[in-house]
């Protein structure tokens, strides 16, 4: 499923590059995170699925070494050096081609050679909703690099340089959830993710449950200080651990009575921050097995207690996530809803029977607007696939790969 029409992108890059058509269209989805929030970088497991929001690139050959990208979201056009990386003709502190660059670099430090390209950039993702606009505009870009410079795509390989990009060029610590999921996403599935092995089990979305976004018009930055200050807490308890027990890796080896035992030496904040992470990485399996079994009121219990150790223990939830969380939760044909992504605003998703999509979708919406931003939207989302090309033959739609 596109959700940004291919006409509009293949529009942009012919206004943008003399008349040309372009001969390819990378695409890339969103995704949600239904459980399992910041325990991707602790090696943990995650229950993410790839969402109809999606990146989609118009792209081409040139014969320099330069990367000339159009982005229709900013209105810019921005010129990336491939020999030296250097950005050039956007304005103020715009970072969207940082993330293209990025790319770029680390293919370059996998020992890829890249030719030059043409790309025209078009997005439904909201930007900092906690929906991985950045991941997927990442794995976009690598998929229409691949094929233009004639590289075998591997979506996992492809996921692994994409974070090196957002970790080590843009300087984002993330994990690997996201671009993981944007390039192996499974249409009508959710995928039940070790970020430690990278194994996936596709997970089965029922039919009569459905996912509804709702994004509270309030924004957040991932390379905050705040953000950063929640993996050292977590490192400093990690560490304590280490020293009683040397055989432990990460936070996902710790049980919470291990946890208890160095309450005390590392403070409350520290201990907080680890007992969110334990906590919640036995919540992606135990909410595969609720869909398994068709146990929707079981779903609903794990969904919320998510939130609420995401908001007391984690502390990277909002007043704005916190009231759409409630009015969610509050409206009929609701069985859960919490906090998705990072945190610090952005983001949350309900489950919803699905013959009530529409009347839920209608009052929450209201509800929000009367107490919260007005800039808020509400949505439904279909799960799909992951990364693809859809290739074209004497100029038209011919088929995707």
């Amino acid at each position: 499923m596109v959700s940004v029409d291919p006409a509009e992108v293949v529009n942009d890059f012919r206004q943008a590059f003399n008349g040309q058509s372009p001969p390819l269209i990378a695409r890339a989805p969103g995704r949600i995170n239904l459980v399992g929030e910041h325990t991707d970088y602790h090696g943990g497991f995650v229950l993410p699925a790839a969402i109809d929001r999606e990146v989609l690139i118009a792209a081409g050959p040139r014969d320099d070494q330069t990367l000339q990208v159009l982005a229709t979201a900013y209105n810019e056009h921005a010129t990336i050096d491939l020999r030296t990386l250097r950005v050039t003709g956007i304005a103020g502190k715009t970072r969207w081609a940082d993330y293209i660059a990025g790319t770029a670099w680390a293919f370059g430090e996998a020992g890829h050679k890249l030719v030059g390209a043409n790309m025209a950039v078009r997005s439904d993702v909201p930007i900092g909703a906690g929906l991985a606009s950045s991941a997927c505009l990442e794995m976009a870009v690598a998929r229409a690099l691949c094929a233009i410079s004639g590289i075998p795509w591997d979506a996992v390989v492809m996921a692994k340089l994409a974070r090196k990009a957002e970790n080590a060029f843009v300087g984002v610590q993330c994990g690997i959830m996201d671009q993981l999921v944007s390039g192996i996403g499974i249409a009508g599935h959710a995928l039940l993710l070790d970020c430690r092995s990278l194994t996936v089990e596709p997970v089965t979305m029922p039919a009569d449950l459905s996912v509804v976004v709702m994004d509270t018009g309030t924004r957040r930055t991932l390379d905050t200080t705040e953000y950063a200050a929640r993996r050292d807490a977590c490192t400093v308890a990690l560490r304590a651990i280490q020293e009683r027990q040397a055989d432990i890796r990460t936070l996902r080896d710790v049980d919470l009575p291990l946890l208890e035992s160095i309450r005390q030496k590392v403070g409350i904040t520290a201990f907080r921050r680890a007992a969110h992470v334990i906590a919640e990485n036995a919540r992606p399996a135990q909410l595969a097995a609720a869909f398994t079994i068709g146990d929707w009121q079981l779903a609903g219990k794990l969904i919320n207690a998510s939130h609420a150790s995401l908001r007391d223990l984690y502390e990277v939830s909002t007043p704005e996530l916190d009231l759409i969380t409630d009015l969610a939760k509050d409206t009929a044909g609701c069985y859960g809803a919490r906090m998705t992504g990072a945190g610090f605003g952005g983001s949350a998703i309900a489950l919803v029977t699905s013959d009530a999509v529409k009347s839920f979708i209608s009052h929450v919406s209201a509800a929000y607007r009367a107490k919260g931003p007005s800039t808020g939207e509400v949505f439904a989302c279909q799960l799909v696939s992951g990364a693809s090309i859809f290739l074209f033959d004497s100029g038209s739609l011919d088929r995707t790969l």
